[in-house]
């Protein structure tokens, strides 16, 4: 049967597909794509099943009629051999507006009435985010097109405007450094900074619950998208309200993360890993010889990560399911926790990597970010968000996505990417990067001042690491180092670690891990009793030293704001 579609709208693009999957002919199947500037317009012949054409429409309502209110509608078509054409029509959260069926006897009635449907007023839009079934997500699959992410001026003026729902107040700023003195201004709690930022994976904090961290001082956690996404889910927390009546903590701010850089993380195992086999960790398994960071891939076997354009897909380490996170998703996602601070999806790239790809990697995060922000803006919620600046260690990439991260109109940047593989390249980075930060950059009305926005560095802090990105201007970090080190039996104090399984602690009566310490560990117990709790493995150990550890290192930022204030940093 022959096809013929005329007056296609705007056509970009022609793709066939033909592919034989098995021997037999009646499984092989011939689909044409037609791309246009709003929809894709599928072709698929079987043999047994006669033809089937699938219309994809996206629509985007106006972005400026409703400002922050970015509406989006999906309109799906299935024409069938039987001449029969089923049409539905979605809203931006998969919730149908409209069913249609009725009959038609021409492939061109269908396509024409979608290209009709699409306002050519609509201003061009990021792709909206995917449907939560992989097997309908990869029929819908368009090839990737690089294209520059959006000029702020795409986004709406008010939208750069100061929010009363959070604000950044800097207290002093040092006359030797980059160092300053601020406070974050959050609608569930004021944050000091320089501050530590206590990493809740699962939305607990390993062995203490919260109120003995508020106890330590501890004002802003952490929780990971991508491990509340898997357990308990979205339905589940945004039941009980929200992350802070989930997990009873009504006066305390909390940051989540987009859920990428677990995700990536899956390709190349932990960042320690990747550096320490040259980014051969994964490559080297005996069970597949693809990278494990691939992009575009349609099988259903291979890496357990796959970027396109739309996003990424990886596999749940719980039950094995695909489970795709976009832009849009994990916007929405984080929008039911309802954390003070999000963040946008982003690509992280292993250090070990192909300057082009890295390069083409950068791009895409910045087409990520600019997605993200914008299903954002739809739904404010009085959240901050903060845009991740990425590329590497190189500085041309570097001081790329910081000029155009920090146009757009969002309320705080994060330093993410790979970092370095040491302390010394971190600091030569900050060293050099962070002087731009107190530089005006342009905007979509002119200058955007950097300065007055909250900096966050993604993943470390360390007390050498801390040290140096206080003094390069770091506003707040975030890390599981204390309360690892805690679980290995390491107690930090101010004359050095403490290892407690040393025999030589196991006498040490009456004498407090730290003796300038006030938290409830060292006004109580001894470094003998906590040897003992260690040895023989009593789960109440790791409670005591989560304890302290997080006090040390909230009076740890406590020391380094005074001396900020003393003129000594």
């Amino acid at each position: 049967m022959i096809l013929i579609v005329s007056k296609i709208y705007s056509m970009i693009a022609l793709v066939t597909h033909i592919s034989l999957l098995t021997p037999s002919l009646n499984t092989m199947k011939i689909t044409m794509s037609f791309l246009l500037p709003a929809s894709s317009v599928a072709f698929s012949f079987h043999p047994s099943a006669g033809i089937r054409t699938a219309v994809h429409h996206r629509v985007f309502d106006d972005f400026w009629k409703s400002p922050g209110l970015m509406g989006r509608r999906d309109r799906r078509f299935i024409f069938s051999g039987n001449g029969s054409l089923q049409s539905s029509l979605r809203d931006d959260k998969a919730n149908v507006v409209d069913d249609q069926n009725s009959p038609s006897s021409t492939v061109e009635n269908t396509t024409t009435f979608a290209a009709s449907e699409a306002s050519s007023s609509s201003p061009p839009s990021p792709s909206s985010s995917w449907s939560s079934s992989s097997s309908s997500s990869a029929h819908r699959r368009k090839p990737e097109i690089s294209q520059p992410p959006p000029d702020p001026s795409t986004f709406p003026s008010w939208s750069y405007e100061p929010r009363d729902f959070f604000r950044f107040e800097i207290l002093y700023e040092s006359k030797k450094s980059l160092a300053r003195v601020g406070r974050i201004h959050t609608p569930h709690g004021v944050i000091d900074t320089p501050g530590y930022v206590a990493v809740a994976t699962n939305a607990a904090l390993k062995g203490v619950d919260f109120r003995d961290a508020d106890s330590s001082n501890q004002q802003l956690i952490f929780c990971n998208t991508y491990h509340l996404l898997l357990q308990p889910g979205t339905d589940v927390v945004e039941g009980a309200g929200g992350l802070h009546k989930f997990i009873n903590r009504p006066r305390g701010p909390l940051i989540t993360d987009s859920g990428g850089f677990q995700v990536f993380s899956l390709a190349y195992g932990s960042v320690h890993e990747e550096l320490s086999t040259g980014g051969e960790l994964k490559r080297a398994s005996a069970s597949s010889k693809k990278s494990p960071y691939a992009h575009s891939s349609d099988s259903d076997s291979g890496p357990p990560v796959k970027v396109t354009e739309e996003g990424v897909v990886f596999r749940s380490y719980r039950d094995g399911r695909k489970i795709p996170l976009t832009p849009e998703s994990t916007i929405r996602a984080q929008k039911s926790f309802g954390a003070d601070i999000i963040i946008p999806l982003d690509e992280l790239p292993p250090y070990h990597i192909d300057p082009k790809v890295l390069e083409d990697s950068v791009e895409r995060t910045h087409r990520w970010e600019a997605r993200s922000l914008m299903e954002h803006l739809k739904d404010v919620r009085e959240q901050a968000i903060y845009c991740v600046i990425h590329g590497g260690l190189d500085r041309n990439l570097r001081k790329k996505s910081l000029e155009y991260l920090t146009s757009l109109p969002f309320d705080g940047y994060a330093i993410g990417g790979s970092l370095g593989k040491n302390g010394e390249e971190l600091m030569e980075l900050l060293e050099w990067m962070m002087p731009m930060m107190n530089e005006d950059g342009n905007g979509s009305d002119g200058s955007v001042n950097r300065r007055e926005k909250p900096r966050h560095l993604l993943g470390i802090a360390d007390e050498p690491s801390i040290l140096g990105a206080v003094k390069n201007g770091i506003d707040t970090m975030d890390s599981c180092y204390p309360t690892r080190l805690s679980r290995h039996g390491t107690l930090l104090s101010r004359e050095g670690k403490v290892h407690i399984k040393s025999g030589k602690y196991s006498r040490q009566f009456g004498v407090p891990i730290d003796s300038e310490c006030g938290c409830s560990t060292c006004r109580n117990y001894d470094r003998a009793y906590l040897w003992h709790l260690f040895k023989a493995k009593e789960p109440l150990f790791m409670q005591l030293a989560t304890i302290h550890n997080i006090h040390y290192m909230n009076d740890f930022m406590k020391q380094q704001r005074q001396l900020i204030l003393d003129g000594k940093i």
